[in-house]
């Protein structure tokens, strides 16, 4: 290998935006679980789904969404969904694991 190839393999390679085509990072299983979560704690708690989504500075139809598993919110929101629920995202994940866990049986 010549010194003009060993410095081309050395440079940083650029990085892409976005996914490689064809790939996602939906689950429906754990979007699920995640909604069915979010709903136990928001019942558990006495909160309207309304009432929850204006706690957490989500649109209500989304909150209907991330509940329905349809959709899967991102970092942000779980922890905006987590404050708002009065609880930490550690309780929300382990609440998450536990429909997971059930819904395997």
């Amino acid at each position: 290998m010549s010194f003009d190839s060993t410095l081309l393999s050395m440079q940083k390679r650029s990085v892409q935006p976005g996914r490689p085509a064809g790939v996602t990072t939906f689950d429906a299983d754990l979007a699920q679980a995640f909604g069915a979560a979010v709903r136990a704690l928001r019942m558990e708690r006495g909160i309207a789904q309304e009432s929850l989504a204006h706690l957490a500075g989500i649109e209500r139809s989304h909150m209907g969404k991330v509940e329905r598993g349809e959709h899967m919110p991102t970092l942000a929101a779980i922890f905006k969904i987590a404050r708002a629920l009065d609880c930490s995202t550690a309780v929300l994940m382990a609440e998450t694991e536990s429909q997971i866990a059930a819904s395997e049986t």
